[in-house]
């Protein structure tokens, strides 16, 4: 299958403080983002679900029955490669599975602080912002924590489009979207799977 975009990862910003977390601008071409925002902002297929500690709209990509234009995101060619980018951008070895998810917060949404730890569940994330003019005032930040204490921030992020940030889940990975008041947020979620061969120790 010829797929003629891509994820560029190549410009990574890498930081290990307080958990493993990159960094990157533009992941995806311009018009490629566009068209997936374009997509997102139009889908039915969303879900609410609401917890203890967030409430969104989402769907699986396993789910639901994806554009033409997409279809390279079941493509195995390009699943591999995808996962070959994540193995160099996390320094890991990585099971063949992977989650791609897609979120969308509308106003009076959030997602308390949390840090996606389960043993035996995935072991890193990558979210990819795709948002059409959100305003700094209606929130909806993305915040990374020095622990489980919400007053101890380590970094804000503003949810900029075609922008990702990917971390590695452990119990120190705590982080939050502030509260959202306005417009519509989307994000994709990739969920991705540490290989750890015959022995599988608890993270």
């Amino acid at each position: 299958m010829n797929v003629p975009d891509s994820m560029d990862l190549s410009c990574a910003e890498k930081f290990s403080d307080p958990f493993s977390y990159v960094v990157v601008r533009q992941p995806f071409t311009h018009d490629l983002s566009i068209r997936l925002l374009q997509w997102l902002e139009t889908e039915d297929s969303w879900k609410f679900v609401e917890t203890d500690f967030y409430e969104q709209y989402e769907f699986s990509f396993s789910d639901v029955s994806l554009p033409e234009n997409f279809s390279f995101f079941r493509d195995s060619s390009y699943l591999s490669s995808l996962k070959s980018k994540f193995e160099t951008l996390f320094s890991v070895s990585l099971r063949e599975q992977m989650d791609i998810v897609a979120h969308k917060l509308v106003s009076g949404h959030r997602i308390r602080i949390h840090n996606d730890y389960i043993p035996g569940h995935e072991t890193h994330r990558l979210t990819i912002q795709l948002n059409r003019g959100l305003r700094d005032d209606w929130g909806g930040w993305f915040v990374l924590f020095d622990g489980s204490n919400p007053e101890n921030i380590h970094k804000i992020f503003r949810p900029l489009h075609n922008t990702a940030l990917g971390f590695a889940i452990s119990e120190r990975s705590h982080h939050a979207v502030s509260p959202f008041s306005g417009g519509e947020r989307y994000t994709l979620i990739f969920s991705l799977y540490e290989d750890f061969g015959e022995e599988r120790p608890d993270r």
